[in-house]
């Protein structure tokens, strides 16, 4: 049973926003690694908060790997 547990991607905990996801990675890790961790161009050419968060609002797998980047780095 804990392996169906592990195998389901975990989500930010509720009331964090894109938005302080994609601050605080930019501003923990960079966008640099944020290019190589998720290559989507909004991080690796004139990246922006705004330009991001436009670009994973219509784009759920670009999401979804951001979410998961940013509970690895924030360990819950």
């Amino acid at each position: 049973m804990d392996t169906i547990k592990n195998s389901v991607p975990r989500s930010p905990p509720e009331g964090v926003t894109l938005e302080a996801i994609v601050t605080q990675l930019s501003e923990n890790i960079g966008w640099e690694a944020m290019a190589a961790a998720v290559p989507v161009r909004c991080f690796s050419h004139d990246p922006s908060i705004k330009s991001s968060l436009k670009f994973l609002r219509r784009t759920p797998w670009a999401r979804v790997k951001v979410e998961q980047l940013y509970m690895q780095q924030v360990r819950f």
